[in-house]
This record gives C-alpha cells, structure tokens and sequence, in this order.
C-alpha cells in the first residue's frame, strides 16, 4: 500500500464562523483506492501559500511511502531541510497528512485509530466549549459584557457542559507581551464573578488569554483571577519563552495551561522540564499529529500533567482529537466548538456523538468520520485572510480594548 494522490479543501464556513476563517482540509489516496482525510492547523500564512507547502511537503516526504511509515515520513518533515527543529508551517503540513494516514490506516485494518495507538481507554471524554453568543444577545457587546457571558455560561451548564473557556483580557496584539490595562484586569474579573455566581460550582472557569502580557503582567492578572477558582490560566505569555511560563506558574495558584502554538515534542518537553505549565493543549492538526501528540501525551504523564487537545478549527481535527483523548490515561478534556453541531457536524456525517458534556469516540473504521466532500466543495474559501489574525494596534489604556471572538468568515 502506497500513498499516491492528494486533494486539499479550503472550507469556509457560514456564519457565524466559530472555528476560523477557513479549514484546511487534505484527502489522500493510496494506490489500492483507500482514501483518509486529515486537517492542517496553520494560520502563520495566507491558504494560497498554505496549500502550496501542503504539495511540497507531501510530495516531497510522502507520496509513494507505506502510510504506515509515519516515524520515517515524520523525521523527513522534521530534519530533510537541513532544519532539526520544530516549525510551525511545515509541520502544520504534516500534521494533516499525517492524520489523514492513520485514517487510512484504520480503514485498511477495519479498526478505529485509538484501537491502534493503544486502545480504548475512556469511553466518555468530558468536552468544553468557549462562550459564544446567545440568541438575544447583542454579537458585537457580547464580548465585553460580563453579564451575557454568565447567561451563555449557564446555558451550556444547561445543556451538560462542566467547564466553560473565555478570554475577556484583550486586546490580541502583535507587539508581544503588554502590561493588561487595569480596565482590562477588573473587567476580566467581573468576567469571573459573574459566570461563577452563574453556574456556581457545577463548572469549571477556563480563563484563556492568547499569549499576550508579559511576565509581570500576567502574574498581576493571574493574582486578581485566583479568587475565583479557574481551573486554568491559559497561554499567559507569549509561547516562544518556557522559562517564563515558569515564573508566571511558580507565582500563580491557577494551574497553567498551554500549547496550541507550539510545534513537537521538543517544545513541550522543555516547558515540562522547566515547570512552565501542568495542562497541554496541543493542537493535532499543528504539533505534528497523532503519534506526536501521543508522545507529548507521555512525556506529560510522567510529569504529572495533563492533556486538554485544542480546537479552533474544523471537525477533523476535532475527531482526531477525539481518537486520541479516548487512548491516553492523562486526559483532561477535549475542546468542542459548541456541541459539534450545525456546519461542523454535517461536513462529517454527523458522526461524532456529543451528549450531557461529553464525547463518545466512535467505533468506525479510521477517524470515524463521512467527510462530505460536497458540501466541502460547495464552501470554498476565496480570500487571502489568514485563519486569525491579531490586531497591530496596542493596548488601549484609556479606553475600553474590544475583541470580537474568532475570525468572522466575512469581511466588512
């Protein structure tokens, strides 16, 4: 068995758009006819550029490899460009494709993926969603108002969730670490209050905030926050200095989580060395997938750490995700974008079950997953955005900071 062709998708989806400006979807296809898809996990350049690293990378590293040489494929990826380390865009290309073989592996072996990388070991995998808007509420103000978070918050306690994400403490930057304005700090813990008053103590408050302050500035934010209980301060500081994760960790009694921006086991080894953080979140369709993302989840076992995959994207890699958190003993959680359901829900078949909280892994053949290639096709992404983009303005210190959630799909 030879992997032989690939097609790449660049969906977008409908408004309103959670989960990026676009999804970048690969389908590959070995020369016995067995096709796998996977998701790559890139915003760093334009999806023009993108695919064309995806071609590169495939038809340089893969095509006419055994899929299930993935070790071998992997240190091509990694080492062939004379490189040796972890880097964001050619491994965001692997990663899909690389998803994409043991998708095609479980196919050829009649077994899902977690059969194969270990086997089963949670039968329900507790997700959590971000806060989105509600019908009633005002999408710009959302993001501001502490009080419309609470209602989302209870809504979704509601309907079975135990942990709630949201990130108040912009703005999203490009300057690297900023001091939090303190407009930002207490409207970040009004943020808090009023969600904890909502829902009480039946979820966690996962305070999220983008890689944006610096050391001090999120040891200031993190202080004002720990009266609130969160069960994780997520990506205080930029993601290119592990050490200072370190000192946020040391000086915060908020557990620190991390890692969607970061590429490997070698990033994630360093951070748990240094204490930088006891929750990772590695993205699949970045960090180099699932057998990379197995790895991270061992070396962080014998750390004491856990693994909570993100998801800021489409539902492939949230079903990679799913295979993976069903096999490893240090699971925390799973990121869901709402329920999985609407757009998300129909590229795949409607194949992933999300009920009371929590994921069931599905038990058919590779991902699990009925990729609608028609409905891929009939939602293509036309523009040159990136999959999110931070703003170049810097911190506002008179005025409020605004964020609007996300990528939306259009531009005004």
């Amino acid at each position: 068995m030879k992997l032989r062709d690939l097609e790449i998708f660049v969906v977008a989806p409908p408004p309103p758009g959670w989960g990026g400006r676009y999804w970048i979807v690969v389908r590959l296809t070995t020369d016995n006819g067995i096709i796998g898809y996977g998701e790559v996990y890139a915003s760093a350049v334009g999806p023009q550029a993108m695919r064309a690293v995806i071609e590169d990378v495939f038809e340089r590293h893969m095509a006419g490899e055994n899929p299930e040489n993935i070790e071998l494929m992997f240190r091509r990826a990694y080492s062939s460009g004379f490189t040796q380390r972890p880097d964001p865009t050619v491994m965001g290309a692997f990663s899909g494709l690389e998803i994409a073989c043991w998708d095609i592996l479980g196919k050829a072996h009649e077994r899902p993926v977690h059969a194969l990388i270990g086997g089963r070991m949670n039968e329900r995998i507790r997700s959590y969603t971000y806060l989105y808007p509600q019908p009633g509420h005002d999408p710009s103000a959302f993001w501001s108002s502490p009080e419309m978070a609470a209602e989302a918050a209870l809504d979704m306690v509601e309907m079975g969730f135990t942990a709630v994400k949201f990130d108040p403490a912009g703005p999203y930057t490009i300057r690297g670490g900023h001091q939090p304005a303190m407009r930002d700090i207490e409207l970040s813990a009004e943020f808090c209050r009023a969600i904890r008053d909502a829902v009480g103590a039946r979820a966690d408050l996962l305070f999220g905030t983008h890689g944006q302050f610096t050391t001090d500035g999120a040891i200031r934010l993190g202080r004002r926050l720990e009266a609130f209980d969160p069960l994780w301060f997520e990506e205080p500081i930029p993601p290119d200095n592990p050490a200072e994760f370190a000192r946020v960790a040391q000086a915060v009694r908020i557990p620190i989580a991390t890692g969607e921006r970061l590429c490997t086991k070698a990033e994630f080894a360093t951070l748990l060395r240094l204490g930088g953080a006891s929750i990772l979140q590695p993205a699949l369709g970045r960090a180099g997938g699932i057998l990379e993302c197995r790895k991270i989840a061992a070396l962080a076992e014998a750390f004491n750490a856990q693994i909570a995959p993100h998801l800021y994207a489409g539902p492939v890699e949230w079903a990679a995700n799913v295979q993976l958190a069903a096999v490893i003993p240090n699971l925390l959680m799973v990121e869901t974008i709402g329920t999985g359901d609407g757009f998300h829900a129909a590229l795949i078949g409607h194949t992933i079950a999300w009920e009371d909280g929590f994921v069931r892994p599905p038990d058919a053949p590779g991902l699990g997953i009925a990729f609608d290639e028609d409905l891929a096709r009939a939602h293509p992404y036309t523009g040159d955005r990136l999959h999110l983009e931070m703003q170049e303005a810097p911190c506002n210190y008179s005025r409020e900071n605004t964020f609007q959630g996300g990528a939306p799909p259009e531009e005004g």
